[in-house]
């Protein structure tokens, strides 16, 4: 993902550093070219505004226009303007403590939900965590089904649903988990192609019966400029906690999955880049400036190879 925005924004800086020195049309022009590139990302126009209005003030003076490597020195701007655009002063960690504590994942059908619950459990098991998988989609069996099988293929408790209402079904779950030693609880939460009251009321009255730690909306990354309006639209009726961004490994253009933050007010916690349960890893705004710029994620690659 963002390899079309990570080139384009390349041939800006190589365009910059053949200038050897700037003038202040130059930087105008550059600036100009980085809103055209945001916009064709699919970034939000209001995000893309804010952060150009960001650069041009850091970019503006004589300190600059003097510089010996004057695309170093912007290079260097731009990457920390879009590190604090994609920052959040909130802890990006998942929420996790509690007897039991419990976890909530919100987000439309096909979002990577079922996926995301897995590999949230997978990552909690390397920290000593025991969740168990809750399927809460009473209207599609094989969604149940479906968190069944990849539950048991990674060896993750399993509740088995006898339950008629979502919200017995969280009480019961929390119940069970406790007496068994096991956290989180994990809500996989049943999702619609679209927003609807039905859905939402579902959502408000299981978070009222369970009071989770942690709600997180799951969006897929590959939406476009609709994730902006999704991410809205559940902000405004389940006042989420923070966001993960699911299918990161995909060809979309990606940017207005990224506009969330600024949008919502709410941080990017987690990323999902595979299929796999080892497949999500925490959100870093420098890391991922740095990818967006094609600066690579060297910290990023090294912890992998650690691990």
């Amino acid at each position: 993902m963002f390899e079309t925005i990570t080139a384009r924004l390349g041939e800006i800086f190589r365009a910059w550093r053949r200038k050897g020195k700037l003038s202040k049309t130059d930087i105008e022009n550059g600036l100009r070219d980085i809103r055209l590139a945001l916009l064709e990302a699919d970034v939000n126009y209001k995000a893309v505004k804010e952060l150009i209005n960001k650069l041009t003030n850091a970019t503006t003076g004589e300190k600059l226009l003097t510089s010996f490597t004057p695309g170093e020195t912007i290079l260097k701007i731009v990457y920390e303007e879009l590190t604090d655009f994609l920052s959040s002063k909130e802890n990006i960690e998942i929420k996790s403590d509690g007897h039991p504590g419990v976890i909530m994942l919100i987000g439309l059908q096909g979002s990577g939900k079922t996926t995301t619950a897995v590999k949230i459990a997978h990552l909690l098991r390397k920290k000593g965590k025991k969740s168990l998988l809750v399927p809460c989609d009473l209207k599609r069996p094989a969604a149940v089904e479906q968190l069944r099988i990849m539950a048991n293929s990674d060896n993750i408790a399993f509740y088995e649903v006898k339950e008629k209402s979502v919200e017995k079904i969280g009480i019961h779950a929390v119940a069970h988990a406790k007496q068994e030693g096991l956290s989180p609880v994990i809500l996989d939460t049943a999702g619609r192609l679209h927003i609807d009251d039905s859905m939402i009321q579902e959502l408000v009255q299981l978070r009222k019966a369970v009071s989770p730690k942690e709600v997180l909306l799951v969006l897929d990354s590959m939406t476009g400029q609709d994730a902006v309006n999704i991410g809205l639209a559940f902000h405004k009726k389940i006042n989420f906690d923070g966001i993960v961004l699911s299918k990161m490994d995909g060809d979309a253009r990606g940017g207005a999955a990224l506009s969330l933050r600024y949008i919502t007010q709410k941080p990017i916690k987690l990323l999902g880049t595979g299929e796999k349960p080892d497949d999500l890893e925490l959100f870093h705004a420098d890391r991922m400036a740095s990818r967006i710029l094609g600066m690579g994620d060297v910290v990023g690659l090294v912890e992998k190879a650690q691990q």
